[in-house]
């Protein structure tokens, strides 16, 4: 395999690489997907039992995206034959003048996204209750929610590459990449080498490390450890909250942002976390406590209305976050000697899962075209950090 070139080799097989080997196979590129862990593993940003799938952005061009999002998760999961999206109402919530909750309102407006508007008592009766919001806050309601399997959906991707043509080989760490005859070499720990013509780079939280070591060019995506919170549902509220009814995806403004998903994934408990997390070190992880838990614990008990146990969560699970400091993503050609052989997609800043499979289309189009017609890449160029090369 060593002396095979390939078209493509992708280095880091979370959902965005495993996504974008699946859309350059079926492209027909010859394609090589390499992982520094075992596939599927737990320490990065790809595993779990859910993420959120919403369209409500106070960013205009994240809309599009997810809406084509929706349309290539059900194409893909159709293509397996199994399930990794399942559908729910959407609720965003906060205070009447926080900003972010009027900017959702403005570009639900301007999408013309179908949607209610709706005072603290009118919440209450649209969920019959499930929802306690305090007398100065509003909540929208969509249809555009859902819950994504993410490990399911990983593995997904990494099927219908395989699918269709690709090489898959995990523990497989990148120490290096270089450029080489008008294309790259990726140089590995244990001392292989792999030639192509152009190179993905979705590497997550490990993103600054690599593409410092191969370049210089240092981007600013910090690494957080964050943490998913299940919370237990009191006896005889159990089925208010499951999914396929009407109780739904949620994500709550304020003093402290918390988002969650109906019970799916564990029978009697309710997905409720906070948005943040402390940096760290992804080769060094912490394994630490979730931050904000009070005010987590205060949220639940508030919002709820006493019937989920807020006095602890009963489950909690480790993740990584690549947060840029606009919170935007990074997808863009790396640049300098490398030009357009080497595509960097990275920086998802804990929101990107959702639009994995439009990054993949995205990412293949860099590749083959050179361009892409889905976003107008200045939302994620490198350039609008400035930075130190020594290219």
């Amino acid at each position: 395999m060593e002396d095979s070139q390939f078209d493509v080799i992708i280095v880091g097989a979370g959902v965005m690489g495993s996504s974008t080997a699946y859309q350059a196979a079926k492209r027909g590129l010859k394609t090589l997907l390499l992982e520094q862990f075992d596939f599927l593993h737990h320490r990065g940003s790809s595993h779990g039992e859910s993420r959120t799938i919403r369209a409500t952005y106070i960013q205009n061009h994240y809309y599009p995206l997810v809406m084509e999002s929706y349309k290539l998760w059900k194409e893909a999961q159709a293509q397996v034959g199994y399930d990794v999206y399942f559908k729910a109402q959407h609720l965003d919530m906060g205070p009447f003048n926080d900003p972010v909750v009027l900017s959702i309102v403005e570009n639900c407006r301007k999408h013309k996204i179908p949607h209610q508007l709706l005072n603290h008592q009118q919440i209450a009766e649209k969920f019959a209750g499930k929802f306690n919001l305090p007398e100065n806050w509003a909540g929208l309601s969509t249809e555009h929610g859902g819950i994504l399997k993410p490990t399911k959906a990983t593995a997904m991707f990494q099927t219908l590459a395989y699918k269709n043509g690709a090489v898959l080989k995990d523990n497989t760490k990148v120490t290096d990449i270089k450029k080489n005859d008008g294309g790259i070499v990726v140089f590995t720990a244990n001392g292989e080498k792999f030639c192509g013509k152009k190179c993905v780079v979705t590497v997550g939280a490990w993103a600054n490390k690599l593409v410092k070591r191969i370049s210089g060019v240092e981007i600013p995506i910090k690494p957080v450890e964050t943490h998913v919170c299940y919370w237990r549902i009191k006896e005889g509220h159990e089925g208010k909250f499951v999914i396929g009814g009407d109780f739904p995806t949620f994500a709550s403004f304020g003093k402290v942002y918390v988002y969650g998903t109906p019970v799916l994934e564990y029978p009697g408990l309710i997905k409720a976390a906070v948005h943040d997390g402390r940096l760290c070190d992804p080769d060094k992880r912490p394994w630490g406590s979730v931050v904000m838990m009070n005010e987590l614990k205060e949220w639940v008990e508030g919002i709820f209305g006493g019937v989920v146990d807020s006095s602890e969560p009963v489950v909690k699970q480790s993740c990584m976050y690549s947060m840029t400091p606009d919170e935007d993503f990074v997808i863009d050609f790396l640049g300098g000697e490398f030009g357009k052989n080497v595509v960097l997609g990275v920086g998802f800043s804990g929101h990107g899962f959702k639009m994995a499979p439009v990054i993949g289309k995205i990412l293949t189009q860099l590749v083959v075209d050179g361009k892409t017609n889905e976003v107008d890449l200045k939302h994620f160029r490198i350039g609008r950090f400035h930075m130190a090369s020594k290219i």
